[in-house]
């Protein structure tokens, strides 16, 4: 079970996800940040808060990164410089697959690095049906809202579940210790041995690896 950071909201808890640090760091500070609400501590040669697609980037210059999103606020999060293909899904009430079929064309010819794939059907129904509402479950049976919006500074929004699978992951492992939002950017460094720049206080989860 991982917290999220405060305000519980979706920019604030995105940029956290990728950037390795709080708010009071990266400087994103409400739910439709799409810049820094406070100075960033820190800027990279893009001109934004560190991320795990900047530390990747140049990490392995060559390496293939996508990024693949419902909602148009991630863009402003992700470092699109240092990313080969960023992608909007368009109108995912009318073609709710579509951001899925885009993603597995691109996982299949590309054989990306890394990708991120984020919905935000989900989010949406929640918004407008409510949480607890079948519609609600219909969708993805789990969203970080409570009632019909989220930001607030209750257990239903701030806890989400943390789910790891692959090579060298322990199987049917329960994490022990204590996780942060921030801390999803340092376990994905610690997978492509990426020193973590001082300006992050994430910790990567080490025991979920064998």
């Amino acid at each position: 079970t991982k917290r999220s950071v405060l305000p519980s909201s979706s920019a604030v808890n995105w940029a956290s996800m990728f950037m390795g640090a709080g708010p009071e760091l990266h400087g994103y500070t409400t739910w439709n940040s799409s810049t820094p609400d406070l100075p960033s501590k820190e800027l990279s040669k893009d001109g934004i808060f560190p991320t795990i697609f900047q530390l990747l980037r140049e990490a392995d210059p060559k390496a293939e990164i996508g990024t693949f999103y419902e909602w148009v606020g991630i863009k402003y999060l992700v470092d699109t410089l240092a990313v080969n293909k960023y992608n909007q899904g368009i109108n995912y009430e009318k073609y709710p697959t579509e951001l899925c079929e885009k993603a597995v064309k691109y996982i299949k010819e590309k054989k990306p690095t890394l990708t991120l794939i984020a919905w935000d059907n989900p989010d949406h129904v929640g918004h407008k049906e409510g949480h607890d509402t079948p519609a609600y479950y219909h969708k993805l049976e789990e969203i970080d809202g409570i009632n019909k919006g989220h930001g607030g500074k209750t257990m239903q929004e701030m806890e989400t579940p943390f789910i790891i699978s692959g090579k060298n992951i322990k199987k049917g492992h329960e994490i022990q210790a204590s996780m942060m939002q921030f801390d999803v950017a340092a376990t994905v460094a610690a997978i492509f041995k990426l020193k973590q720049p001082q300006v992050w206080i994430g910790r990567p989860i080490m025991e979920v690896f064998k």
